[in-house]
């Protein structure tokens, strides 16, 4: 059994290494934390103290957004108690950036969680998805 904070994962983007949160100053090396610290590019819409929003390079409808928290939380089932205001500002968020880019009559928002959930980068992030009709059952 690993730790409370950690679990193995086998992810093309971060194959079997223990994932642990970390603090907002070691925001990691996956593809959002070179994204967070400005290293690579980015269609960046909106950004805080807390999080950071910018347009999916693989969109799935005209708008879609990935909000990501700085500090580092590898998938939504590692976070903690002590994440909870975060996670509340995480939601805010989504609703200020879909008001921002038009879409606030109707969207979608979306969490995969570890490697079973379609989660590819282990950095938690939520999907806002939206300006065009939405089907259910999605996926």
């Amino acid at each position: 059994m690993l730790p409370h904070g950690s679990q193995m994962t086998r992810s093309p983007w971060l194959p079997w290494k223990k994932l642990k949160k970390k603090s907002m100053s070691d925001t990691n090396d996956t593809l959002f934390g070179k994204i967070i610290r400005k290293e690579i590019p980015a269609d960046i819409v909106y950004e805080d103290d807390l999080c950071l929003a910018f347009r999916d390079i693989q969109p799935v409808a005209p708008v879609h957004v990935l909000i990501i928290p700085k500090q580092y939380i590898p998938q939504l089932s590692l976070a903690g108690e002590e994440d909870q205001a975060l996670l509340g500002h995480l939601l805010l968020t989504v609703k200020k950036v879909a008001e921002q880019l038009g879409i606030a009559e109707g969207y979608r928002v979306v969490i995969n969680n570890g490697e079973k959930g379609g989660q590819t980068v282990f950095h938690m992030h939520v999907h806002l998805i939206g300006d065009r009709p939405m089907q259910w059952p999605p996926g």
